[in-house]
C-alpha cells in the first residue's frame, strides 16, 4: 500500500518556520507556510511605522492581540515587529551559521539587522519555498477534527468601493502543525497604579517599546525605561548619547541585566509603585496637550519611598506575552504558570505548557512548537528543532511514549519552576542540542540513515568567547544605579 504524503502548516516565516519548511521540504513532506505580513524574516523585518499600542493594562495572554481601537486595518492584520534602526545581532554571526547557509564573506560577528533578514530570506529562496508560502495571510483558528488539522485565516482585500476589508479562508487537512510565529509580537503592559490614565490623557508620551524606532526624538529629554531587559538596555544606550537623562526601572528578575551597561547618563531604580498626577492635572480634563518641550505632570513614585519627577517620555520595556490567539481553547487566564493542568499550553503568558523538549505537546504531538527556548543562539539551536521535527515526521526517528516525555517535562518543572524561567537554557544549549541529536541519531543509524552533525568547531569556539563576554559584564552587578547618584535626583528637587 502506498503511503499517503504528509501534510503540515507551517504558521510564521521568520527563522524558525523557514528552517523548518525548509527541513521538511527536504525530507519530502507537504509543507504550507502561514505569514502575516508581506516576506519572510521575522523580527528582522524592519517597518518604520509604529505599531498599534496594546490595551493598558494588557496582563491577560489571551488578549494578547486585542487593540482599544480599530483604526488601521493593515496594522491590525500584520503588526509591525520591534525592529529598530540601529538593532543588532547580540549573539555572534559565527554562532548563528545554519547548515543551510554561510555567511557572505567579510561577515563581522554583529551586523544590522537588514543583514539578518537577508540572510533569513536567501535560505527561503534557495530552498524554494516562497513557492508554498502564503504571504499576506494572518492565522485566526486552528482546530483537530476527524484526526486532521483545519486552519482558518485571513488575508485584506482591498476594494475600491468599500475600502480594506478581511477576506477569511479555510485550509483543511494536515497531519501536523508547527507553530513558528515567535516572541515579539504581543505586548505586556503591567497594571501599575495611574498607568492606565496617564496614558490616556498623554498617549503620545507613554508607550510600549515594542514602537521604537530611534533616539533621534530624545535629544536633551529625560526618559523613563520600565524594565532592565534586553530591550531596555538596548534602548538605553542608544538614548545615552543624546538624552538628558536615562531612568531604568528595576525589579531586580531573573532576566535583567546589570546597571554596569547603562550608559554615563544611565540611572538604575527601582520597581515603580504608582504614577501620580500633579494635582492640577487631575481636575482638568479639557487639558491641552503637551508641548515638545514640557515634561510630564507625574511624579513617579518608587516601592522604595523616592520619587522621579521632571519625566519627558515613559517606555514601557515590559516584555510580551506568549499568546496563541489561533489556538484560543488552549489558553486559560484564570490559574497562574504554576498551577497549569496537564493539557493547558498557555496560563499567564510566561510559558508554553506541557511540551517535550520545548517542541512537541504531549497531549497531542503533531501539535508542534519551534523557536520557544531564550537565550540561545537562535538560527541553530532553531536548526536542530527543526531537524529533529523532520526526522520525526517523515519516520526517521520516533518520539518516546507520553508516559516518557511526560516524566521527562515534569522533572524539568521541578528543576527549573514554571514561568518564564523555564525555557531558558543559558549554560545548558549544548546540552540540549545533544540530547536532541543522540534521540533522532540513534534511531536514525538503525533505520539506515546518515546521522546528523552537532555544532562545529568554530562554533564551539564563538561559544566560548560568549560565555567569557557574558561573565565580563555580569561580574561586579551594582546594586542600584550606575555610579553615584544624589538622592535629590530622585526626590523631585533637581
Amino acid at each position: 500500500m502506498v503511503r499517503r504524503k504528509v501534510r503540515v502548516a507551517v504558521i510564521g516565516a521568520g527563522v524558525s518556520g523557514v528552517l523548518a519548511a525548509a527541513y521538511l521540504k527536504a525530507a519530502g513532506i507537504d509543507v504550507e507556510i502561514y505569514e502575516r505580513s508581506s516576506e519572510a524574516g521575522g523580527v528582522w523585518v524592519f517597518d518604520e511605522r509604529r505599531p498599534i499600542e496594546p490595551l493598558y493594562p494588557a496582563i491577560r495572554a489571551s488578549r494578547g492581540e486585542d487593540y482599544p481601537s480599530h483604526t488601521s486595518p493593515e496594522l491590525e492584520h500584520a503588526p509591525p515587529s520591534p525592529c529598530y534602526f540601529g538593532l543588532k545581532n547580540n549573539v555572534a554571526t559565527r554562532l548563528m551559521r545554519t547548515k543551510l547557509s554561510a555567511w557572505p564573506p567579510g561577515t563581522e560577528d554583529y551586523v544590522s539587522h537588514h543583514m539578518l533578514k537577508d540572510y533569513i530570506q536567501t535560505i527561503a529562496k534557495q530552498e524554494g519555498l516562497d513557492q508554498f508560502t502564503n504571504y499576506g495571510a494572518r492565522v485566526t483558528d486552528l482546530r483537530k477534527t476527524n484526526g486532521l488539522w483545519d486552519l482558518t485565516y485571513i488575508k485584506l482585500r482591498r476594494d475600491s468601493v468599500i475600502g480594506t476589508r478581511p477576506e477569511e479562508k479555510k485550509q483543511t487537512g494536515f497531519d501536523s502543525v508547527i507553530v513558528a510565529s515567535g516572541h515579539y509580537h504581543a505586548p505586556r503592559v503591567p497594571d501599575i497604579l495611574g498607568l492606565k490614565e496617564s496614558k490616556r490623557r498623554w498617549p503620545d508620551r507613554i508607550w510600549h517599546s515594542k514602537g521604537y524606532r530611534s533616539p533621534k526624538q530624545f535629544q536633551g529629554k529625560n526618559v523613563l525605561l520600565v524594565g532592565a531587559g534586553t530591550s531596555s538596555i538596548d534602548i538605553a544606550r542608544e538614548l545615552g548619547p543624546v538624552a538628558n537623562k536615562v531612568y531604568q526601572s528595576s525589579r531586580d528578575g531573573f532576566f535583567e541585566f546589570p546597571a554596569t551597561m547603562l550608559p554615563a547618563n544611565g540611572i538604575r531604580v527601582c520597581e515603580i509603585a504608582a504614577c501620580q498626577i500633579s494635582s492640577e492635572d487631575l481636575d482638568d480634563d479639557q487639558h491641552e496637550p503637551l508641548m515638545d518641550t514640557e515634561n510630564l505632570p507625574l511624579t513617579i513614585l518608587l516601592v522604595d519611598g523616592r520619587k522621579i519627577c521632571n519625566i519627558h517620555t515613559i517606555l514601557l520595556c515590559t516584555g510580551y506575552h506568549i499568546t496563541l490567539p489561533f489556538l484560543q481553547q488552549y489558553h486559560d487566564d484564570d490559574i497562574p504558570a504554576a498551577k497549569a493542568n496537564e493539557t493547558v499550553l498557555v496560563t499567564d503568558g510566561t510559558q508554553l505548557h506541557n511540551l517535550h523538549k520545548d517542541i512537541f505537546y504531549i497531549p497531542d504531538p503533531s501539535l508542534i512548537f519551534i523557536g520557544v527556548p531564550y537565550f540561545s543562539a537562535t538560527f541553530t539551536l532553531f536548526e536542530y528543532q527543526a531537524i529533529a521535527v523532520a526526522a520525526v515526521l517523515s519516520e526517521k526517528a520516533t518520539l518516546p511514549p507520553k508516559e516518557a516525555m511526560r516524566q521527562e517535562y515534569q522533572e524539568r518543572l521541578q528543576k527549573k519552576g514554571s514561568g518564564k524561567r523555564f525555557h531558558s537554557i543559558r549554560g545548558e544549549e549544548v546540552q540540549y542540542v545533544a540530547e536532541l541529536l543522540e534521540w533522532i541519531n540513534n534511531d536514525m543509524v538503525q533505520r539506515g540513515f546518515e546521522e546528523v552533525q552537532g555544532h562545529s568547531a568554530e562554533w564551539h569556539e564563538a561559544k566560548k568567547e560568549q560565555i567569557a563576554l557574558m561573565q565580563k559584564l555580569f561580574a561586579g552587578n551594582g546594586d542600584v544605579a550606575n555610579g553615584s547618584v544624589e538622592l535629590s535626583v530622585l526626590n523631585c528637587t533637581d
